[in-house]
């Protein structure tokens, strides 16, 4: 179980990379499609890291559901996975933002953005919470 344990916590790592990553890198990105209208290196950055850590996300869920259920489901791991779930909700609405990026369409401001960037770290508190406090 620890080679599980580790191996959720390494793509855990790099799912929040992105989470917290992307949506500050679409600010730039924006910032250089104006400059230039084309995507360029930033952008092809962000859609890889994105598109990467998908993949971290999946094998993170899997590894998480694996422990959950090792556990046997306590009730702070539902709400573990309550939290999760509107973490991946972000994480899709990112991923739209990246595909309407690619296409030149930056309808999201630079303060919305950033907001949006702060609710994922909200929600990742709250989880790192339910985790480590374990209130029932």
């Amino acid at each position: 179980m620890t080679w599980v344990k580790i191996i959720h916590i390494l793509c855990v790592m790099g799912w929040m990379t992105s989470i917290f990553a992307v949506p500050r890198a679409i600010i730039y990105w924006k910032r250089d499609w104006d400059g230039r209208a084309a995507n360029g290196p930033i952008g092809d950055l962000t859609f890889r890291l994105y598109r990467f850590s998908a993949g971290l996300g999946v094998i993170a869920l899997i590894t998480g559901l694996w422990l959950a259920w090792w556990l046997g489901f306590p009730a702070w791991v539902w709400l573990k996975l309550s939290l999760v779930a509107v973490l991946a909700v972000h994480y899709v609405m990112t991923g739209r933002l990246v595909v309407k990026a690619r296409r030149g369409e930056f309808s999201r401001t630079d303060r919305y953005l950033r907001i949006f960037n702060e609710v994922s770290v909200l929600v990742v508190i709250a989880i790192l919470w339910a985790v480590v406090a374990k209130p029932f």
